[in-house]
C-alpha cells in the first residue's frame, strides 16, 4: 500500500503545470464567430474582475481596401478565421474556467494532454507573438508594383507585414490587382493569406 501512494504521488507531481505569469495563448473558436466570442469574453473578463490575470483579447486582423461600384471602401479581415488570442495568466483557475465555457470556445490551441479532461494550453513563444503582433502599416505609402510575374504551386518568402520571414506557397494570382493567396503553416496549420506583389518574393 504504502508502494501504492509513493507511485501515485509521484504522477501527480510529474503532471505538466500551466506556467504562471502572462503568456500568449491561442483559442480555437467557432469560425465566423469570433467577434461575438471575443465580445463575450471582454464582458465577462469585466463582471468577474479579471483584467488583471486576463489583460487583452485579440482578433488579428488588417485593413483591406474594396472598390465595390466604384466607391473605396475599408474592411477588417481576420489573419486566422477560427482563432483568437489572449493574453492571461492560466495559472489562475477562475480565468482559465471562464474562457473554456464561454459559449462559442471550442478549446486551446496546443493542449499538451488533447482527449482528456485535464487541459493544459501551451503559450505561444515569443518569436511566434512578435511576428503575430508585428505592426502593420495603415497609412502604407502606394510601393511601385513589381514586374515579376508569379505563378500557381511556387514557393515565396514574405518580406512585409506581420507574415514577415514565413515560406509559402502560391495558390492564386490575383494578376488584375497585383495580389497573391499564399499558403503559409500557421501554428501547424495550413492557412491561406492575401499579400500584394510587393510583400513577397521568389524563394531562391
Amino acid at each position: 500500500m504504502p508502494s501504492d501512494i509513493k507511485k501515485a504521488s509521484k504522477s501527480a507531481s510529474d503532471e505538466p503545470k500551466i506556467p504562471v505569469g502572462i503568456h500568449w495563448y491561442v483559442i480555437r473558436a467557432v469560425s465566423g464567430q469570433e467577434k461575438k466570442i471575443k465580445s463575450y469574453l471582454d464582458n465577462e473578463i469585466i463582471r468577474q474582475k479579471l483584467d488583471e490575470v486576463v489583460p487583452q483579447v485579440l482578433i488579428p486582423a488588417e485593413k483591406v481596401y474594396e472598390v465595390r461600384n466604384g466607391k473605396k471602401r475599408v474592411r477588417e479581415k481576420s489573419f486566422f478565421p477560427g482563432y483568437i488570442l489572449i493574453s492571461a495568466d492560466l495559472a489562475n483557475n477562475r480565468a482559465l474556467d471562464m474562457i473554456l465555457n464561454m459559449p462559442g470556445v471550442l478549446g486551446f490551441l496546443g493542449n499538451s494532454q488533447v482527449g482528456t479532461t485535464s487541459k493544459m494550453p501551451v503559450p505561444l513563444r515569443q518569436s511566434e507573438v512578435n511576428r503575430i503582433l508585428g505592426k502593420v502599416d495603415e497609412e502604407a505609402q502606394e510601393v511601385a508594383t513589381p514586374t515579376v510575374a508569379f505563378h500557381r504551386g511556387e514557393n515565396v518568402k514574405v518580406i512585409d507585414g506581420p507574415f514577415s520571414s514565413f515560406i509559402g506557397s502560391v495558390e492564386e494570382v490575383f494578376d488584375d490587382r497585383k495580389k497573391l493567396n499564399v499558403v503559409v503553416k500557421i501554428f501547424g496549420r495550413n492557412t491561406p493569406v492575401e499579400l500584394s506583389y510587393a510583400q513577397v518574393e521568389k524563394e531562391s
